[in-house]
């Protein structure tokens, strides 16, 4: 087979013996923008500024907090001046004692300090009552709870019925009132752990509680409302019914 030659030009190198890169057309267009931004319109001024050269303002000073708080008036009171943060919240625990003081002595219940009606303490009585009641085997919270509340709400519309249009009982007293007065069934609670149940003993106790509770309700109740006075008598029959209630959970 006959060979047949390549022609092959020859490679022409500049002068300096170093080839240069082939160069790329560039796409027709705007011309790059140079390094500072040049507005269209040289009337424009430009403002410099030196940082070190301005003074530090003394326009404003560090805030300073105190302890206290500020009154209305304009002075601050400290710590000292405050309220306790139960009472803050509404729980007076010197009332609280007050009113279980006057309880104890069913004969000399002072009927003034019940004027203000809260439930904290008808709250604490009722969770003694139930907490004693749980410790004899007993889980009684969600009655106590609701038997409360419906024996406050019978109790009210019996008082208003009978007392008519100057009636002045609210609902909301009146579960106070209830509630102060289940202080005995908590006593009776706690004193039946330690004797036998439905025993001779712990139904004397009992009734002895049913008639403490109603004896100081009563009395409270026709104290507190107007025209309870000449229906003491079926008052004193209704609360013995809700207080006989509490005491039969208790003994059974």
């Amino acid at each position: 087979m006959e060979k047949k030659p390549f022609n092959v030009p020859p490679v022409v190198f500049p002068t300096g013996g170093v080839p240069r890169p082939p160069q790329q057309r560039r796409a027709p267009g705007p011309t790059p923008p140079g390094p500072y931004f040049q507005p269209a319109n040289s009337n424009l001024q430009f403002m410099t500024f030196d940082v070190g050269s301005v003074a530090p303002s003394t326009s404003y000073s560090t805030p300073v907090f105190r302890a206290g708080t500020v009154d209305s008036s304009g002075g601050g009171l400290g710590f000292e001046d405050e309220l306790p943060l139960l009472e803050e919240l509404g729980i007076n625990t010197r009332q609280i004692w007050r009113k279980t003081i006057s309880i104890l002595n069913p004969f000399r219940v002072n009927p003034d300090l019940h004027e203000d009606a809260d439930l904290s303490g008808p709250f604490l009585f009722l969770m003694a009552f139930g907490l004693f009641q749980l410790l004899a085997g007993k889980f009684h919270f969600g009655i106590l709870l609701g038997w409360i509340t419906v024996a406050s709400l019978f109790l009210y519309v019996v008082f208003n019925m009978l007392a008519g249009r100057n009636g002045n009982l609210d609902l909301y007293r009146c579960l106070s009132l209830v509630g102060y007065c289940m202080l005995p069934m908590a006593i009776l609670s706690a004193s039946a752990l330690f004797l036998p149940q439905a025993g001779v003993i712990v139904m004397g106790m009992a009734a002895v509680s049913v008639l403490w509770a109603t004896k100081v309700c009563t009395g409270l109740l026709v104290e507190l409302a107007s025209c309870g006075g000449e229906h003491r008598g079926l008052i004193a029959y209704a609360c013995g019914l809700i207080f006989v209630l509490f005491s039969l959970l208790v003994i059974f």
